[in-house]
């Protein structure tokens, strides 16, 4: 056995032979490695024994191995479903895992509703909705909303439905909603409709064509032409998009096609999803960690992650290559599948190998496409950087920049955003939000030097932390190479003022953004900068100030729903307890009076337009 720490020996010969998992720690404490084993004794010993066949990666991992902690199991199942829950919390850096940490958008049919909606979310939760998904593109689902939405036009807005009101929105004008709400479509034949719009989504369509078919000729036999004809534009707008659905197979169950591409350390794993013998969609999805990794192993890594959050597991699950845990795996997706088999298969010929060969072109072809795009972003960010580096006559080229931004209604809830982009790019697991504690009132400058002061005194406790050897949180722990600040020269004076009491004016670059012309302030210049208007270094100045808006607005909603409905009116000008009253007696809560148009509001006693407008404002 090579040599190791005293610590490492003493847990290594406490090891149980029993199936469980496996963490890996290095110096600082970080999670580097999540492993299982059935015998966690062997499984774990054999990485520090001596072997002329271990890989790069491996020999890498286990010189920064500095701890390890161990979880027993009941089973080898339990222990892959607990795996799997692992490397989704610690996202290990020697694991091979989805390379996106946020969550993937689904379609989200709200089926617990009387008049069921169609959202988009990044959430499953068991409240008795049907999802669709994961997409990796938030567009794309946007894009199959729209289309959904034009053959099933489905309720979108917030209104009560009774059947009872006296005119319906515009949407149902432009044939985007059913009329619900004026009782055009009762509850029985909405929820026929709903169940129309997850049968397409399934590609079962042929049963939704013959009924609507049927209905359409029993309307023009009753006269009721109207009726025919919107089933009769239904129909059609169903038959275009089956039209464009390559039928693959006569039969018709449900499967994937799993395929992979790799090239200089990426991987790109392609599935198509095909519902009913026809091709639904595809799917790419990048792999990091692949580093010595065989396909195999990155193929049934896939499996595990992508179908732990996958809506739907089909029957079939068609795979390029044989993967070392095909029975566990398969175990665990029958679990998942309430019971039903789920079938992992390598085929050898016929349509089904056919499709794995298209799937693996298509793979191929993504990833040269990807590599393409990153190699054009990764020159655009080194331009960026190297414009702002000189406009501002910065020694190094700005890899880590700090962009801070306040937002607060009427001074109620402020909350300060710190968003960072490392190398052009941002890193959002750096950023953070700081609910102000000292200022009373709409004080942006204040509040903005709140921020800035907890935020260095936090570099200085992360410098001690390191000192005694502890880890501190790492978006505190480096000083940033330029500070941003949105607000122009009131807001760069608030920050040069904290850099000069922490003694770091010297060390940490200061600029003030003025949102009008896109000015750069510098400490002590009279004169701004104005990037030229097509340069990537005022794109990327443009971008940061844009994430630290939006991160400050989204922090600030939060908060802001944490206040009390009587909070939130007094906040907002000309609201006093006795028009407060008269709102919520009329709207009955927050939610209410936000939904209430201008005209509504003008006609309560005491609403001036002033007042209404900044209703509308403040409860945004």
């Amino acid at each position: 056995m090579m040599e190791i720490s005293e610590n490492l020996q003493g847990v290594l010969a406490t090891l149980p032979q029993k199936p469980g998992c496996y963490l890996m720690r290095n110096a600082g404490g970080e999670v580097i490695y999540v492993g299982k084993a059935i015998n966690l004794r062997s499984r774990v010993r054999s990485y520090f024994q001596e072997r002329s066949d271990q890989d790069r990666k491996t020999r890498k991992l286990v010189l920064q191995i500095q701890d390890l902690e161990w979880i027993v199991v009941g089973s080898e199942l339990e222990a892959l479903i607990l795996e799997m829950n692992l490397i989704k919390k610690h996202r290990p850096r020697f694991n091979v895992r989805l390379k996106d940490d946020k969550r993937y958008p689904y379609i989200k049919v709200h089926l617990a509703n009387p008049y069921p909606k169609v959202t988009i979310t990044r959430m499953m939760v068991k409240d008795g909705s049907r999802y669709f998904g994961p997409f990796t593109s938030v567009w794309a689902v946007h894009q199959t909303l729209d289309l959904l939405r034009r053959i099933f036009p489905y309720l979108t807005c917030d209104r009560e439905i009774t059947g009872q009101d006296a005119r319906a929105c515009l949407y149902y004008d432009i044939k985007l909603c059913a009329g619900p709400c004026i009782g055009v479509i009762n509850q029985a034949a909405y929820q026929q409709l709903i169940a129309d719009l997850c049968s397409f989504l399934d590609g079962h369509t042929d049963p939704i064509v013959g009924r609507l078919q049927r209905e359409m000729d029993e309307a023009s036999e009753s006269l009721n032409f109207e009726r025919a004809a919107v089933l009769r534009d239904q129909l059609n707008s169903i038959e275009k998009v089956v039209e464009k659905q390559k039928v693959i197979t006569s039969d018709q169950s449900d499967s994937d096609v799993l395929a992979l591409a790799r090239s200089d350390g990426e991987a790109c794993v392609q599935i198509f999803f095909i519902r009913n013998g026809k091709l639904m969609g595809r799917e790419y999805f990048i792999m990091e960690g692949t580093e010595d990794i065989p396909d195999n192993e990155v193929i049934g890594e896939f499996i595990k992650q992508f179908y732990s959050e996958a809506a739907l597991i089909p029957d079939k699950v068609l795979l390029p290559n044989e993967v070392e845990e095909a029975q566990i795996i398969r175990q665990w997706l029958n679990t998942k599948r309430g019971g039903e088999k789920v079938q992992l298969l390598v085929p050898k010929s016929g349509t089904s190998q056919e499709l794995v060969a298209m799937a693996t072109e298509n793979a191929v072809e993504t990833l040269q496409a990807l590599r393409t795009q990153w190699e054009a972003d990764k020159n655009k960010q080194t331009q960026a950087l190297a414009e702002l580096q000189q406009a501002l006559q910065l020694v190094e080229p700005p890899n880590r920049i700090e962009c801070y931004d306040i937002s607060n209604t009427q001074g109620t809830a402020s909350v300060g955003s710190m968003v960072v982009f490392e190398q052009g790019t941002p890193s959002r697991k750096m950023y953070r939000h700081f609910n102000i504690k000292t200022v009373i009132g709409p004080d942006d400058f204040s509040s903005m030097e709140e921020v800035l002061s907890r935020r260095f005194k936090r570099w200085q406790s992360a410098q001690e932390k390191q000192q005694v050897g502890v880890k501190p949180d790492a978006s505190f722990a480096v000083l940033p190479d330029l500070l941003m600040v949105d607000g122009g020269k009131g807001q760069l004076g608030r920050a040069v003022k904290v850099l000069e009491a922490f003694s770091l004016s010297e060390r940490v670059p200061v600029v003030g953004l003025a949102k009008q012309q896109e000015e750069l302030f510098r400490p002590h210049i009279e004169r701004s900068i104005i990037l030229p208007r097509h340069s990537q270094g005022l794109y990327l100045i443009q971008r940061i100030r844009d994430e630290a808006h939006r991160f400050a607005i989204t922090a600030h909603r939060k908060a802001r729903g944490k206040i009390g409905i009587a909070s939130r009116l007094d906040a907002i000008p000309g609201i006093g307890p006795k028009r407060r009253k008269t709102l919520l007696e009329k709207f009955g809560d927050i939610e209410g009076i936000r939904q209430a148009s201008l005209e509504e509001l003008l006609k309560l006693p005491g609403i001036t337009e002033e007042t209404a407008l900044a209703l509308q404002s403040g409860l945004d």
